[in-house]
């Protein structure tokens, strides 16, 4: 099976909402198989790395494998919160945007293709 790298927006997709100064964060492959793979190599450090810039402190993620879902607790990533921060975007709405650039390796066949004439 050949792996290739890809953004995870290319298999899955994200909500993002906030609670305080905390962003939660969805995730949820097109393809429940492909499950797996993501929960090795999504992974809470990963998650954190990618919100460091914004101050983010703590990451935890919540496995959901009944629904093939995750969601991702992200402390101190909307700095200081809706009412506090300074930044185009209080409520941490644009963030899965940002989880959903993260590369991950899936079969060439993961990849959804739009229909003929799309």
């Amino acid at each position: 099976m050949e792996l290739i790298e890809v953004p995870l927006h290319a298999v899955a997709h994200s909500r993002a909402g906030d609670k305080g100064n905390r962003v939660n964060l969805s995730l949820m492959p097109y393809d429940p198989a492909l499950y797996p793979l993501l929960a090795e190599q999504v992974t809470e450090e990963r998650v954190l790395a990618l919100f460091r810039h914004r101050g983010a402190t703590r990451c935890r993620r919540y496995d959901l494998p009944l629904i093939h879902a995750f969601n991702f607790v992200v402390d101190d990533a909307l700095e200081g919160g809706v009412n506090g921060a300074l930044n185009l975007d209080g409520h941490g709405k644009s963030l899965s945007f940002r989880l959903l650039a993260l590369t991950v390796r899936v079969p060439r066949e993961a990849i959804r293709r739009p229909p003929p004439g799309c």
